[in-house]
């Protein structure tokens, strides 16, 4: 059995960490929150007081968290889970962070003798929930065969994106491209809501045509037009994304022209405190807002 830390039980986190004890691995969990590592307890597993309790004497670290700084304070942090690890072990990074900050975690495990993966999560929370996350994996052949068992253990489609660091550089691309069409698909409802359509005929319409997209027909059906705002995945941490996506094409001198205006509205919707914590589907709440009505709701 391999032993597993899970550090980070966030809304994605915790579910995955919960299907890797369902499956028989032995889980010892962390969260900077210690009553969310109560629920790994409740299925068996075990709970640590500290990173670094949590990433002694185990064979695999899983990291999942928040961004850049966080990742880089729990692994390369002074009482971090690189200072427990030992030569041979493994590290799975399954957050969303600048791929510059994958490098760097990645080149501090070289040094030590420690392997490195980085893994970073596709779908939404209730795909987390139900075992059906996409996973887009940067890594060697060695290593990728060391963590495949526990991410079809967490999840349900591995895309292989090339080696150390393209599985950040991926979650980069895929969440530029979907946090921009969130943005379109809210401005289109809340268009289609002044012009005096219901909001079954926009749905109904759009999904079939080529207009069909995950953001409007999967997230905004099953969140805000439910009338459901709680965070899967806040506009905080969109902004987040969307922010390292235009520094990754700054880099490169690029111009991302239709991104750098979703990046705006992002923005300002953090700005605002009723907001920045609600799940990301609530871009339609704001854009409706701002086109002066209500915010359609399905029945």
């Amino acid at each position: 059995m391999t032993t597993v830390a899970y550090i980070g039980l966030g809304a994605m986190g915790l579910p995955l960490a919960m299907h890797l004890v369902r499956k028989g691995f032995d889980v010892i969990a962390y969260d900077i929150d210690p009553t969310r590592a109560d629920e790994i307890v409740a299925l068996g597993g075990r709970k640590a007081g500290s990173v670094a309790e949590a990433a002694r004497d185990v064979e695999v670290v899983i990291t999942c968290l928040p961004a850049t700084p966080h990742v880089e304070a729990v692994v390369l942090g002074p009482d971090g889970a690189l200072a427990q690890m030992k030569p041979g072990t493994l590290l799975l990074d399954m957050s969303t962070i600048d791929a510059n900050g994958t490098d760097r975690v990645a080149r501090a495990c070289a040094e030590k003798g420690v392997a490195f993966v980085d893994s970073p999560i596709g779908r939404l929370v209730l795909h987390a929930e139900r075992g059906e996350s996409l996973f887009m994996v940067g890594a060697s052949d060695e290593d990728f065969a060391r963590v495949e068992p526990l991410l079809n253990a967490m999840g349900k489609d591995i895309m292989r994106c090339g080696g150390q660091g393209m599985g950040s550089r991926m979650k980069l691309v895929n969440n530029f491209l979907l946090l921009t069409i969130a943005e379109v698909s809210a401005e289109a409802v809340a268009l289609g809501t002044r012009l005096g359509l219901d909001i079954e005929t926009i749905l109904k319409v759009t999904g079939s045509t080529t207009a069909q997209n995950g953001q409007l027909h999967t997230l905004m059906v099953n969140k805000v037009l439910k009338g459901d705002t709680t965070p899967g995945f806040t506009i905080d941490l969109a902004f987040k994304d969307m922010t390292l996506a235009m520094t990754a094409a700054a880099e490169y001198r690029m111009g991302l022209p239709v991104g750098a205006a979703a990046h705006a509205v992002y923005g300002g919707a953090r700005a605002m405190p009723e907001f920045a914590k609600k799940d990301y589907s609530a871009l339609l709440e704001w854009a409706c807002r701002n086109a002066a009505v209500e915010t359609p709701r399905t029945s």
